[in-house]
């Protein structure tokens, strides 16, 4: 199978996104669901993953809403096994589930220890945590696909959110590990880099002046929204990627292999 996956494409297979009552996760919820998936949305807001499930579901879509705190590794093992008992196994896992604390993730002198613990323990071990109760579930059902999305902050040098960005690089890491040292049980694991997407939580948090300067400055003039992610997930879970493995892609309209230098243009 090669092409854009389309409607129907993941027939039949489960998918677990975390992080989805909202935001990115939301957006590719509902897109896999599209796509044909039986979709598992999980968010430490266990109201929130319902109400996008109870929505998807009104659409006549297959889906489950459960709530999951990535950071307690019980509460992941349970959401999995719920999945599992619910749909008969799992086959996609789209990992978006992450925290920082604007306020004290600064720079390294300053992160606030607590904050730093806190941010690592739901990132990255959240993320390995994950990975680890999916992957005999997939190996069972002969293979499988994960997506962990990760972040520009991962590549760049930021003057604050050290934790952050420590975690998002360890993420990209997790990644490539996966798909090196399980490939061969036919399961694929790529990361997605977003740049800037325009979320009810960025547009809440950044104001207006700020996001304009920062359409202005990405190539494409544009910033980048929850859909622009969510169907590159999407094309990732799928068979259309079935010789990716390993990658971390960057959708963030063009911006880190283009800044733009004061003063010059």
């Amino acid at each position: 199978m090669t092409g854009v996956p389309a409607p129907g494409a993941l027939d039949g297979r489960v998918a677990i996104v975390t992080g989805a009552a909202r935001g990115i996760g939301a957006a590719t919820a509902a897109h896999l669901a599209v796509l044909g998936a039986r979709v598992a949305v999980t968010d430490k807001d266990g109201d929130g993953a319902q109400a996008v499930a109870e929505a998807l579901g009104g659409a006549g879509h297959d889906t489950v809403g459960l709530p999951c705190d990535v950071a307690e590794p019980d509460a992941v093992a349970a959401m999995v096994a719920a999945v599992g008992a619910h749909f008969g196994g799992v086959d996609l896992l789209d990992h978006n589930a992450a925290w920082t604390d604007f306020r004290t993730d600064r720079d390294a002198e300053e992160v606030d220890l607590d904050t730093w613990d806190r941010v690592l323990r739901t990132n990255a071990t959240g993320g390995l945590v994950l990975v680890r109760e999916v992957l005999p579930r997939m190996r069972a059902r002969g293979g499988g696909a994960i997506v962990l999305i990760s972040s520009g902050s991962a590549s760049i040098g930021e003057h604050r959110r050290v934790a952050y960005g420590v975690s998002k690089a360890a993420i990209e890491q997790l990644g490539r590990h996966v798909a090196a040292r399980y490939g061969r049980d036919g399961i694929r694991c790529n990361v997605v880099a977003p740049g800037f997407i325009l979320t009810e939580t960025a547009a809440r948090g950044v104001p207006e002046a700020g996001r304009l300067r920062l359409a202005e400055q990405n190539p494409l003039g544009r910033l980048g929204t929850p859909d622009d992610i969510a169907h590159v997930v999407g094309f990732l879970l799928s068979d259309s990627a079935a010789f990716v493995n390993g990658q971390v892609l960057r959708v963030d309209g063009g911006l880190a292999i283009a800044p733009r230098l004061a003063g010059i243009d």
